[in-house]
């Protein structure tokens, strides 16, 4: 790592929400997330990808997703959204990979370091592309309980989210009940 590389960050955000939530019983600081991997690198762009779930209303008919949004692009986060695909007998469908590994590509002549945060072994064609194919430094930053074996061992550095200070939020038990509806 030096400090006048070029790093672009790739958030799979369905990925790491769900992991905090269901190990840890807790919410991701994205902006500490996004300090910490940077490490005083220079970020060309950081890009959170989200699902919107129609349907999903808070209190007077607000969307309790756009608090959350508004959050993730606080935390310098630029958002990639796309809606929750239902299908014909209830199946329902939340999936950027494609869209992440296109942007990641897209954007690998801009950068010296490509850093996915996802657990998801689905990427692992992309980080050997954009090792082998680019020469690119590729890092992912995940819960270890959740990345695969396999995810881990191509990458040129892992970094586990679960030791970084200040990452996990714990949510309070009234926080609980509404996150679960």
């Amino acid at each position: 790592m030096h400090q006048n590389q070029r790093i672009g960050i790739f958030v799979d955000v369905q990925n790491i929400y769900h992991s905090a939530k269901n190990l840890y019983h807790a919410r991701v600081n994205f902006e500490q997330l996004i300090k910490t991997i940077a490490d005083d690198r220079i970020i060309i762009r950081s890009v959170a990808y989200v699902v919107k779930s129609e349907g999903v209303q808070g209190y007077e008919g607000e969307s309790r997703e756009e608090p959350f949004f508004e959050a993730l692009k606080k935390s310098g986060l630029e958002l990639r959204m796309k809606d929750l695909q239902i299908y014909h007998g209830g199946a329902k469908k939340a999936d950027w990979d494609v869209g992440m590994a296109v942007d990641a590509i897209r954007m690998a002549n801009s950068l010296d370091v490509v850093i996915l945060v996802t657990g998801d072994g689905d990427f692992i064609p992309l980080v050997e592309y954009l090792k082998w194919g680019t020469g690119k430094q590729v890092e992912i930053a995940a819960f270890s309980r959740t990345t695969s074996g396999k995810l881990k061992e191509v990458a040129d550095r892992f970094i586990e989210l679960e030791s970084i200070p200040k990452i996990l939020l714990k949510i309070r038990k009234s926080q609980t009940k509404k996150y679960n509806k």
